[in-house]
């Protein structure tokens, strides 16, 4: 049944010319009085007629007025909170506008609004007049190092490019390299409770479709015949995708996520839908915590971040590769806690339709790998309108691997360095800045904008509130097993008395830090800082700026990293620095040891 809305009422316009102006603008004021004060009605056409007589006078009883459910004490506590002060007249004023957008706000609650729906208002990280007029260059990876191996289950560990060229030159085959990480998610995915749903159907047809299309010679690219694992937030048609959260642990939508198409389109072999923080928060879902696979038995430690299983899975060898998603730090936190290679997009990079929905204004799509050159071919493949997601730039990704350093500026946040307080974290990070400086980059410090970001999380939990209001007033959010103070129930809740005019401000103050980073980013190529505890990361999340970090070194056996953060749309220059970085190095070279 087709829902009636009031869109096609509001956009009636009357035939001004059959009536005069002022009567026609207080017809439409009178009509407008009369919707607002009936919370239940449907906004009707506004049509001329011919004015009835007027009744004969006489004596008729005075209709008793209905009590207001807003009253003036209730306006004074909400000045507290608001920290504002009226005088009891200016209450006596605002009362009846208060209970009329009670009644609207009733109004609102009633309409069916879809939860892939998303608001009448874009955000974009470019300020107005900037252009990103830069010609597409053709993909390729630098030289690729094969690995030497006797059986397939020795190329667990290995990267995207590696691969590649093995599926590629017909080394290795699709059909064997999807069984062998399949039975590696059966046997290591309970352990690190990293798995929601193993899709070991679509990823045999995939992969016998890959292997088929190789012989003929058709080959897609360098994703062909690749096992990859997705965050659970991404729709998959017939399959389910659960956010992670008990309320939708049966969900199944009807339709594939861009994200999905897009990696189907490059030949990639789906093989699971990987486990994330209840409706992106933390590492619990539904299931328990994600285990970080250097420190299984640590719940404690866990793999952190909403893109857990995408990272923990990544890290273990489960999967070729994987995409998460990031609001405030969930592709680099977790990325960083498991010792594998996160790239943060730009925002607007990547569509983001099909996933769920946290903060419109600040959600992005990105990759999880092994290694560098493995982000940089994952995000070629998914990047780019889709005509869905109206926020996504049309500005090519260009990979350019031998890139100078010489020739970039680079700068790093020295300050953060310097003020590490752990002895042996300080110096792994002074030790991966002298590698970067040996392979070539010429660092200069620099400092971050002074400004301050605590307010602006505002935007995050407002819009995080909006998105699952629903399922707050339904009581579906009872159903979480994170139940404290920090927890989505708490904050959805208490995010209701975020005040629309706070929300609006806290955006208008979010455009003068884009201004500032834009100033600053304006003298740098890339900058870096330590991972994933910079106060860059807070800051860039709200700018929208791209980031990638990779490990820097194992203080206590756990994973340390560092973080490159580039120019808006130039994902390929902080690319471009890690490579260098991780050329020079081994630790993409460690993993952690999967016991049986």
């Amino acid at each position: 049944m087709k829902r009636k809305t009031a869109v096609s009422t509001l956009n009636h316009k009357p035939n001004v010319e059959e009536l005069d102006r002022r009567k026609f603008v207080k017809m439409v004021s009178a009509a407008g009085l009369v919707a607002a004060h009936a919370p239940h009605t449907q906004i009707t056409k506004v049509t001329a007629q011919t004015p009835s007589p007027s009744p004969t006078p006489g004596p008729t009883a005075s209709p008793t007025p209905a009590p207001l459910r807003v009253t003036k004490d209730m306006l004074r506590g909400a000045e507290q909170l608001f920290g504002l002060e009226f005088s009891d007249a200016e209450r006596e004023m605002a009362m009846r506008n208060a209970n009329t957008n009670l009644e609207r706000y009733e109004t609102l609650r009633k309409v069916e609004i879809p939860l892939d729906t998303e608001p009448a208002s874009l955000f974009r990280p470019a300020l107005p007049g900037r252009t990103f007029n830069v010609r597409p260059l053709k993909f390729r990876f630098h030289k690729v190092e094969l690995p030497k191996f006797n059986s397939v289950e020795e190329l667990a560990f290995a990267t995207v490019p590696q691969l590649a060229e093995l599926i590629r030159t017909r080394r290795v085959s699709p059909l064997d390299l999807t069984r062998m990480y399949i039975a590696r998610l059966k046997r290591f995915g309970p352990k690190l409770n990293c798995t929601v749903t193993l899709t070991e159907d679509l990823a045999l047809e995939q992969a016998t479709q890959a292997e088929a299309e190789i012989r003929r010679g058709k080959y897609r690219g360098p994703l062909h015949g690749i096992a990859w694992g997705a965050k659970d937030l991404f729709a998959t048609k017939g399959i389910r995708t659960t956010w992670g959260a008990e309320p939708y642990r049966d969900q199944v939508i009807d339709y594939d996520a861009t994200v999905i198409e897009r990696l189907a389109a490059a030949g990639a072999v789906l093989v699971a839908k990987l486990s994330m923080g209840a409706l992106a928060q933390g590492g619990r879902w539904f299931g328990g915590v994600t285990r970080n696979p250097w420190q299984v038995s640590e719940d404690r430690i866990g793999s952190s971040g909403s893109s857990a299983g995408p990272a923990s899975a990544t890290a273990a060898g489960l999967i070729g590769f994987s995409i998460g998603t990031e609001t405030l730090g969930s592709i680099i936190t977790p990325s960083s806690r498991c010792g594998v290679v996160g790239l943060r997009p730009t925002y607007g990079r990547v569509s983001r339709h099909g996933a769920m929905a946290l903060s419109w204004t600040m959600d992005k799509v990105g990759p999880i790998c092994r290694g560098v050159e493995d982000c940089a071919a994952a995000l070629n493949a998914i990047y780019g309108p889709d005509q869905k997601d109206l926020t996504v730039g049309d500005v090519p990704f260009n990979w350019m691997p031998s890139r100078p350093l010489r020739k970039m500026k680079i700068g790093y946040l020295k300050t953060e360095f310097d003020q590490q307080q752990d002895a042996e974290r300080k110096a792994i990070y002074q030790a991966a800045l002298e590698d970067l400086r040996a392979a070539g980059a010429d660092l200069q410090p620099i400092e971050l904008p002074g400004f301050s970001t605590a307010a602006l999380r505002i935007i995050l939990v407002a819009e995080a509130a909006a998105a699952f209001d629903d399922l707050t007033r339904n009581g579906g959010i009872k159903q979480l097993s994170g139940q404290e103070p920090g927890d989505w129930p708490n904050t959805f809740r208490s995010s209701r008395f975020i005040p629309a005019v706070e929300y609006i401000r806290a955006q208008r103050a979010r455009s003068l830090l884009m201004q500032q980073m834009d100033e600053l980013m304006s003298n740098w190529d890339v900058f870096v800082s330590p991972a994933p505890g910079s106060a860059s990361l807070v800051i860039t999340n709200l700018t929208g700026h791209p980031a990638v970090c990779l490990p820097c070194g194992f203080p206590k056996g756990l994973p340390q990293s560092l973080m490159f953060t580039g120019r808006l749309y130039d994902e390929g220059a902080p690319l471009r620095v890690a490579l260098a970085f991780e050329r020079k190095t081994k630790w993409h070279t460690m993993h952690p040891k999967m016991d049986s």
